[in-house]
């Protein structure tokens, strides 16, 4: 058969989910059901997918699979990791103990056997083979003919349709009917030894990786079948010898089941204490004794102590046996009243190997349509890999029924920005595939996701409001990643947005403020939320953008963290105040009366030539428009950017990205308005010079005004080299009072210093010019 035809054979996701609800059995998944045909030995059963018979007008075929093929495909395409056959296995067994436990309720009689349920594992690494085994309902012939005979038949599923109407059932994991089959994964040959209660037969059923039959036979005395239950052996394939050592078995079984409800033995050596003989000790001990008595016979004295008796010591030594290696209950299935701060504590640092106990958490259950516990915590600190937060964190780790799933499902459970989250969901209902590795998209995992996000933003809140440094810690060690949320999370924006902390104009430095105390006390007539963005809190201090705000006492963000101005543009409103970024253009200050209005009117009117005549001296390559600023109180003038482009300082972050797309960053460059201050002695001198036609010194001082304003403005200068030789002009300027251009500057515009006086012969002697004398009598 072709890969095609085999791939056409096997059955898909949604046939295997529909076919779930057939007899129960000890695997876990469903396919084709086996048909025993004429002259076939009874005992070897072949497996065939069956069709529905076909209208009487024409012929009924039955499809054809290898199924040695079809085993191969479930098997492989299924699994990426071949550690969870132990997972499988376990999980059944788990399974077979939960339908005795529900069967002895009814029927005492079934326990009578074997009072004891439990599992017990073990490897025998000489002879490559893996035991498996419980004391569970075990398997009638017919159960192993219509359970593992059949591909993808769940005994389990059958079994919990019948317990629907009782709770008791939700504690039963194998729902599909393959996980049995993911022994082939690790192993040549599984041969599956079982006793049910019901039958005075044992059964053994055997098959191998290639083959496409299995056998069935009665159970001999050689087998060593159980009491009742079921005991897998697995012959491990080349390479797979590791899944026979006891560290690997006993770690497996940590990871993936230590929580399951019944206990789980591993055949493993530990170290036990017993007591020897010290014969040194002794030997001293008896030397002592006998000095002793030959001194007391030498002195003719009676000697009546005691011999001594041997001292012995304490030795370990390494025995074999069955360790039970799942103790642990897990606490997210108890009540939060019946649990400790202390238990909570300890499984947060047990689980995820911090030393820290947690921030916060949060132990909550979620009943109705939907139904999962968690436990979700605060970190007290920041993890060491917290740079590379795309990565997968591995922060929650998903159960179902107390069986670990994975911890690879962060994003489907978690938004990025809360991977700092640790926590585990235990849940009956999510959509897992048939490998149970994939979380499929759905209603219930949307919910899910909405509750986790809901109950862990309640968390930050109650640490917001302690009065002790609680969320100083958090904030300093996760406060980007509120920041990202407010960028990525719509839904929860406003939540999120109660939660930020800034530097701002009126806090200590290294001091934060949140945006419900900045409201709180904004004084009387500001409008908006004010914000600029800097490198730093010296450079966001310095800012020209500031001075009329700072006279008015209004308070302003400080933008320090490349994120921050992001994250406001995202933000855009707090509590109905607007979010505002001071250097951009139509900056509102308030209301204001009409006689101010009347003065700025006219301070426009007066202003207009020169404002006219610098935006066609610097042209619209540079600016945009000139306008009088009403933010500027000493400054010249700064330039300012239009509310929808970048800042000066987003347009410098964006430049620095190594993979920045360049067309992009010209057309989301902000346009340039500069605005001038009206009462600058500069900018008066400057319209005095322009009103009196002297245009040369007043273009060469706008254009130094210019590259001045884009310095404080926090742009970067396209020429440096030609702004440095202005600057070089002003300073030979200075330094020769003004005179010539000549002294001052070459053709090229750089800075040549002024030609030294002449000195005279009466003004200096050759004794002034000379060094120190040398007396010649110390030569």
């Amino acid at each position: 058969m072709t890969s095609r035809a085999a791939l056409a054979a096997a059955p898909s996701r949604a046939a295997l989910a529909r076919r779930a609800s057939k007899p129960f059995a000890h695997s876990k998944l469903a396919a084709a059901r086996p048909k025993r045909r004429a002259g076939v030995n009874p005992l070897v059963v072949r497996a065939e997918a069956a069709t529905e018979e076909k209208p009487a007008s024409g012929e009924t075929y039955e499809y054809q699979a290898e199924v040695n093929r079809l085993l191969d495909l479930i098997v492989n395409s299924l699994y990426s990791n071949r550690d969870v056959f132990l997972r499988e296995l376990v999980s059944n067994a788990s399974d077979a103990l939960d339908k005795l436990r529900f069967t002895s309720v009814s029927n005492p009689d079934v326990m009578a056997a074997n009072g004891e349920m439990k599992m017990q594992i073990k490897g025998d690494p000489a002879s490559k083979t893996l035991v498996i085994e419980d004391t569970g309902i075990g398997m009638t012939r017919d159960d192993l003919v219509s359970s593992l005979g059949t591909i993808a038949r769940s005994g389990t599923a059958k079994f919990m349709e019948m317990l629907q109407s009782q709770s008791e059932g939700d504690n039963l994991i194998g729902k599909f009917g393959v996980g049995f089959y993911s022994a082939f994964l690790v192993a040549d040959k599984i041969t599956v030894v079982t006793k049910n209660h019901a039958d005075d037969k044992a059964w053994v059923w055997e098959s191998e990786i290639d083959s496409s039959s299995y056998s069935i036979r009665e159970a001999t005395d050689a087998d060593a079948a159980p009491a009742r239950g079921t005991k897998i052996l697995l012959s491990l394939k080349e390479g797979a010898e590791e899944f026979a050592e006891d560290a690997r078995l006993t770690n497996l079984v940590k990871t993936y089941s230590e929580f399951i409800s019944f206990p789980i033995e591993v055949f493993a050596t530990k170290s036990v204490p017993k007591q020897v003989e010290d014969v040194d000790a002794t030997a001293k001990a008896a030397e002592e004794y006998n000095k002793k008595k030959i001194e007391a016979e030498a002195k003719g004295e009676e000697f009546t102590d005691a011999a001594p008796e041997p001292v012995m010591k304490t030795e370990y030594e390494d025995v074999q046996e069955f360790v039970v290696t799942n103790n642990d209950k897990p606490i997210w299935v108890r009540s939060p009243r019946d649990v400790e701060a202390d238990a909570y504590n300890e499984f947060f640092k047990s689980t995820f190997k911090e030393f820290l106990d947690p921030l916060a958490y949060n132990h909550f259950a979620v009943e109705g349509d939907i139904e999962f516990r968690s436990i979700l915590y605060v970190p007290g600190m920041a993890p060491f890999e917290q740079q590379d937060m795309m990565a997968k964190s591995k922060a929650i780790k998903l159960y179902v029924r107390r069986v670990f799933i994975s911890d690879e499902f962060d994003e489907s459970l978690l938004p990025r920005y809360l991977t700092f989250v640790r926590g585990v969901v235990d849940s009956n209902d999510l959509p897992l595939n048939v490998s149970r590795e994939i979380l499929q998209e759905s209603r219930v995992v949307r919910v899910m996701r909405k509750r986790l996000v809901r109950k862990t933003l309640d968390m930050l809140k109650e640490i917001a409001g302690r009065d002790n440094g609680d969320y100083d810690t958090f904030w300093d060690a996760f406060g980007r990643n509120l920041k990202l949320g407010v960028i990525e999370d719509a839904a929860n924006r406003d939540a999120l947005g109660s939660l930020l902390r800034f530097q701002t104009s009126k806090t200590e430095t290294g001091k934060v403020k949140g945006l419900d105390a900045y409201v709180e006390q904004m004084p009387e007539g500001q409008p908006d939320i004010y914000y600029v963005a800097a490198d730093t809190r010296a450079a966001a201090e310095n800012s020209p953008f500031l001075e009329q705000l700072t006279k008015k006492g209004y308070e302003v963000l400080f933008m320090i963290d490349p994120i921050d101005e992001v994250a406001m543009a995202n933000l855009t409103q707090y509590k109905e105040k607007k979010l505002v970024d001071i250097s951009k253009e139509d900056l509102d200050l308030g209301d204001v009366d009409e006689e101010e209005k009347k003065r700025q009117t006219e301070i426009e009117e007066e202003m207009k030539p020169l404002t006219d005549w610098l935006q066609e001296t610097l042209g619209a390559g540079k600016v945009e428009k000139v306008a009088v600023s009403k933010r500027l109180t000493d400054t010249p003038c700064i330039l300012v950017t239009s509310k929808f482009g970048w800042s000066a300082n987003m347009e410098r972050i964006m430049k620095a990205q190594a993979m920045g797309d360049n067309r992009a960053q010209e057309y989301m460059k902000g346009k340039k308005t500069m605005e001038i201050n009206p009462k600058s002695p500069v900018i008066l001198d400057l319209k005095a010079r322009v009103a009196a036609g002297d245009v040369s010194a007043a273009a060469a001082t706008a254009e130094l005004l210019f590259d001045a304003a884009l310095l404080n403005s926090g742009f970067a200068i396209d020429e440096p080299a030609a702004f440095a030789s202005k600057i070089f002009d002003l300073m030979g300027q200075a330094v020769s009072g003004g005179v010539s251009g000549d002294a001052s500057g070459d053709a090229a515009g750089g800075f040549v210093p002024p030609e030294k006086p002449k000195e005279t012969e009466s003004e200096t002697t050759e004794e002034e010019a000379k060094p120190d004398a040398v007396d010649p009598e110390i030569v």
